[in-house]
């Protein structure tokens, strides 16, 4: 309970800037909306010239772009990015600092498991994203029940809100994998900027090609926002290859702290 605490207090400035972060980008871009609703037929010419893989790699469906959800779905890609950067982050954090400042010893000294240990840590970063998502979500939904032209629907408006921490739970999960296999990472962020944007513009070649299967190398294409509006749900063949990440990374990376040497000098 006390490495719990000690991990949550050691998140709680990089949550706070995270969080204001996500909000100042929500109100930016959703800022822009009734201009876009207004013109809509001049932005329609603008973004037809657009290849369509680029639409689809940025979220933007013409036939839905100019309503309050389709339009959300701009930003939200972005701010998707963001939150991966922020759980790849913690995740690539979780056992490397301990080795880069040298605490290792110190804390394998205390009367508690490496499990234990893990598990704690891992908790700290998971309540720290999910925080970072609560504030965002609510600033979103204020901000959109601001912007809007007409109603829309706040369920369908979670869901697609809830790509973020679905995002965000699988890149946290990859991050410790990696945190516990490789023995020295002296910049976590340089690490966890490469895997993202790696991903991310994997996700958008996939777009490019137009392969459902290929879809599957990017976590950043396992929710289609498009899909989403229409059928007021995930795809579960997506969800569960989500779910097999998630799950096997982590075992993974219990089954290797458990097992491995760690040197704080």
């Amino acid at each position: 309970m006390n490495i719990f605490i000690h991990e949550l207090k050691a998140y709680r400035k990089s949550t706070i800037v995270w969080s204001l972060s996500l909000i100042m980008l929500i109100i930016l871009f959703m800022s822009f909306y009734v201009s876009f609703s207004k013109d809509a037929a001049e932005f329609t010419k603008i973004l037809t010239s657009y290849p369509e893989a680029i639409r689809q790699a940025f979220g933007i469906n013409l036939d839905q772009f100019f309503s309050i959800l389709g339009f959300y779905c701009y930003p939200l890609s972005i701010i998707t990015l963001c939150g991966a950067i922020q759980a790849m982050n913690l995740g690539t954090g979780i056992v490397s600092k301990e080795v880069r400042e040298k605490t290792a010893d110190f804390l394998l000294t205390k009367p508690v498991t490496r499990t234990q240990i893990l598990t704690a840590k891992l908790l700290a970063a998971l309540v720290s994203i999910v925080i970072t998502f609560i504030v965002y979500f609510a600033a979103a939904g204020i901000t959109a029940s601001v912007v809007k032209t007409e109603d829309f629907s706040m369920e369908i408006f979670f869901l697609l809100s809830l790509t973020l921490l679905l995002v965000q739970v699988m890149f946290l999960a990859i991050g410790i994998i990696i945190s516990v296999i490789v023995p020295r990472i002296k910049s976590v962020l340089t690490v966890s900027l490469a895997t993202v944007f790696g991903f991310y513009f994997l996700g958008m070649l996939s777009s490019t090609s137009g392969e459902e299967a290929k879809r599957y190398l990017s976590p950043f294409k396992y929710f289609d926002t498009a899909y989403i509006m229409k059928h007021s749900g995930f795809e579960t063949p997506f969800l569960l290859a989500g779910a097999v990440i998630v799950c096997g990374a982590i075992l993974a990376s219990y089954f290797v702290y458990t097992k491995k040497d760690i040197h704080a000098v």
